[in-house]
């Protein structure tokens, strides 16, 4: 697979910043839902927008959300909506920000305020 990507549990990984045609690869490898955790442009214009990301996940059947996150870390109220997410969003899921760093923060935190992780 050209996208590293690492699995917190048999439903849920994490991933760097993914590009509009590695999603067919997503797609392959059999996730049925994306979780964009950085922020549009965070990178620089060359970075692809949400906006992009889900019209070509859409297109592939994959479900998409958005839930921007600073650089510096998750607040306890991002935390529970990526608990939310996670427990109503198809599995297996895969959530990407620039290193993936912020997304297992953010998925550490909504497991420690008791949010349900997929397993």
């Amino acid at each position: 697979m050209n996208f590293p990507h690492r699995w917190l549990s048999e439903k849920l990984a994490i991933a760097g910043q993914l590009s509009v045609d590695q999603l067919q690869e997503v797609a392959d490898a059999g996730f049925r839902t994306v979780i964009c955790n950085r922020p549009d442009f965070e990178g620089g214009p060359a970075q692809p927008t949400a906006q992009s990301m889900q019209e070509a996940a859409t297109a592939l059947g994959l479900q998409f959300a958005y839930l921007p996150v600073s650089p510096y870390g998750g607040t306890p109220e991002e935390a529970m909506k990526m608990g939310e997410l996670m427990s109503q969003l198809p599995n297996p899921l895969l959530a990407y920000c620039a290193s993936g760093g912020r997304c297992m923060g953010l998925i550490g935190l909504a497991a420690q305020l008791g949010q349900p992780i997929p397993e």
